[in-house]
C-alpha cells in the first residue's frame, strides 16, 4: 500500500482535495506546478482563499509554493494526492461496472466517498475489479506502491485535420459536458474521424461510426486522442 506517515493521517479532507488537484494540474499540463489561478478553477474557489490554503499546507510541509508562480507537492504532499486519486478512481470504476452508475454520474459519488473509505475497502474493491488500470474516464489508477503511468495522446483540440484517432480519456470535472460527450459516443476507446477542424480555435466536424457531427472546441479540449 502507498505509506503515509502519523501527520499525514491527520491531513483534512479539504487539503486532500486540494493535493489531488494539484496532482491532476500537473498531470494534465505535464509540469510540475500548478498555479493560484488553475487551483481556483479546478476548486471553484477564490485565489486569496488558495494562497491561505497553501500557506498551512506548506506549514505541514504538503507542497512548496511560490507566490504569483505555483505549488508543487513535495514527496510527502505526493503520496496523499495519489492515495486519495487512487480511491477516487477505484471508486469511479467500482461504481460504473458494480452498481449501474452512468459515467458522467460517477465522479461526484466518488468525491463524496474518497475520504472515507478504509484500506480494507479500497483493497477489496482493487480485487474485485481486478486491479485495473484505468478508471471509466480512461485516467491511469495509481497502483497501491504509489507508481502511476504517463498520460498518452493529445488534446483532441490540438490535432490537426484530417486524422483518424482514438478517445484515449475523457476529462471527468464537468457533468454535463460528460453527459452530452456520452450520448455522442464519445467515451473512451472509441474510434473517430476527424474531418475538418475551423480555424480559431473553430467548431470540428468528426465522424463517430457511420455518423458525422460538430464538436465545440471547448468540448474538443475534454477529450484526449493517440493517433491510429
Amino acid at each position: 500500500m502507498i505509506a503515509v506517515n502519523q501527520s499525514a493521517k491527520q491531513v483534512t479532507p479539504s487539503k486532500e482535495d486540494y493535493l489531488k488537484a494539484i496532482w491532476k494540474v500537473s498531470e494534465v499540463r505535464q509540469q510540475s506546478e500548478a498555479s493560484t489561478g488553475d487551483l481556483a478553477e479546478a476548486l471553484q474557489v477564490s485565489p486569496p482563499a488558495v494562497s491561505r490554503m497553501m500557506k498551512q499546507m506548506e506549514q505541514q510541509e504538503l507542497v512548496a509554493h511560490t507566490p504569483y508562480y505555483g505549488a508543487r507537492l513535495t514527496e510527502k504532499g505526493r503520496k496523499i494526492a495519489l492515495k486519495t486519486i487512487r480511491r477516487h478512481r477505484l471508486l469511479e470504476l467500482f461504481l460504473a461496472e458494480t452498481l449501474g452508475y452512468s459515467l458522467h454520474a460517477v465522479h461526484a459519488e466518488a468525491e463524496r466517498l474518497e475520504h472515507h473509505i478504509s484500506e480494507e475497502f479500497e483493497a477489496r474493491i482493487d480485487a474485485l475489479l481486478g486491479y485495473p488500470r484505468r478508471c471509466p474516464h480512461g485516467s491511469p489508477i495509481p497502483n497501491d506502491e504509489g507508481q502511476v503511468s504517463p498520460l498518452q495522446g493529445q488534446l483532441l483540440s490540438e490535432i490537426e485535420s484530417p486524422s483518424v484517432l482514438r478517445i484515449e480519456r475523457v476529462h471527468d470535472t464537468d457533468a454535463d459536458l460528460l453527459a452530452y460527450l456520452c450520448a455522442s459516443g464519445l467515451v473512451p476507446q472509441t474510434m473517430i474521424r476527424l474531418i475538418h477542424k475551423e480555424p480559431f480555435a473553430g467548431d470540428l466536424k468528426i465522424e463517430v461510426g457511420q455518423r458525422r457531427m460538430r464538436l465545440s472546441s471547448q468540448a474538443a479540449k475534454s477529450l484526449i486522442v493517440s493517433k491510429q
